[in-house]
């Protein structure tokens, strides 16, 4: 151990003191420069992070126009899943009341006189539309006017007549097969039931319904392929078979309605209501539609899809009913007239 100054520890702490209080100026300095030097590159590290959130961000901003796109339905509608069976009768019923005052002169869109030449017209409809179905059985009934004549023609004959319905050999096939029937089991009259129509060759029930109920006034409804798109597309029923679809929009409606129903529906899917591009900006019943906005929405675009009188142009019956003319229908033209 070497000698201790009796006041060296006093000295040696006020050295210390003093030493330290010159020192920390210069201390304090560094620390504040340090920290000077420290801060832009903390700035730096906020702005870069910034600049990736905002570069995150960004493609949201850039999708939002995509949402505005869609079409904005003017009623929100209930669908069959949230809607119960009282309130899509009553929907169901108010859109038929609504169509009865767009169409007040719907019928049946092929000409025919009596129910065999509705019958053999029904069958001839199929894969074609009324119009040249009306255009052809002019001259197929001007020479086989009747059941037993045409139970007897030459197949070959009414072939060349019918070649413009397209199928023209199956075609064939059924109308005399089903002349032959009529003759043979019901004495050459076209029976007014539905089991009996549907043994005839050609005859299911769609053509039975239509049988039915225009040349015997007895309801039906008459499940085409238009039927068949409007009532899914206005949420009447899920169902996809002809026979389920039947059952359950005939489940909807009083029976005395199904005739005319049909009509309605059949008419408004001809005009307005297309598969490929509905006119939905110039639909009577949009308000009443889940289906608005699948086709055109603007009025005016909407205007130029319109078809038969409500486009301004002829219909599909040459000889329509005076109803359809005085509400500005027009006839059609006759096979080769344009």
């Amino acid at each position: 151990m070497g000698e201790q100054d009796p006041g060296g520890g006093k000295k040696t702490a006020k050295a210390t003191k003093k030493a330290a209080v010159e020192d920390g100026p210069a201390k304090r300095v560094t620390a504040k420069q340090t920290s000077a030097k420290k801060t832009p590159a903390k700035k730096a590290v906020v702005k870069k992070a910034a600049a990736l959130k905002k570069a995150v961000v960004a493609p949201k901003k850039a999708a939002a126009p995509v949402k505005k796109a869609t079409p904005v339905k003017p009623v929100a509608v209930a669908s069959p899943r949230s809607e119960s069976h009282t309130a899509l009768v009553r929907r169901a019923r108010r859109i038929n009341r609504e169509l009865a005052e767009v169409y007040p002169y719907a019928h049946p869109e092929l000409d025919f006189e009596n129910s065999f030449q509705l019958v053999v017209a029904t069958v001839l409809s199929a894969q074609t539309t009324d119009l040249r179905v009306n255009q052809t059985t002019p001259a197929l009934f001007a020479k086989y006017p009747t059941p037993e004549d045409l139970a007897v023609a030459d197949p070959e004959e009414v072939e060349e007549i019918l070649r413009p319905t397209g199928f023209f050999r199956a075609k064939t096939k059924s109308v005399i097969g089903l002349s032959k029937a009529l003759v043979e089991n019901f004495g050459g009259e076209v029976p007014g039931r539905l089991e009996d129509l549907v043994k005839l060759p050609g005859v299911g029930r769609k053509t039975a319904f239509v049988v039915l109920g225009n040349a015997f006034g007895r309801p039906g409804i008459t499940v085409d392929t238009h039927f068949q798109r409007l009532v899914r597309r206005w949420q009447w029923t899920t169902e996809t078979e002809p026979d389920k679809i039947e059952a359950a929009i005939g489940a909807l409606f009083p029976k005395s309605d199904w005739t005319m129903l049909s009509h309605h529906v059949i008419f408004h899917g001809r005009r307005i209501c297309h598969a490929r591009k509905p006119a939905c900006g110039a639909c009577p019943i949009a308000p009443l539609c889940p289906a608005y906005g699948e086709g055109e929405t603007d009025p005016d675009k909407a205007a130029k899809l319109l078809k038969y009188e409500k486009g301004g142009f002829p219909g599909q019956r040459l000889k329509p009913p005076q109803a359809y003319l005085d509400a500005g229908g027009k006839p059609a033209p006759p096979l080769g007239a344009g």
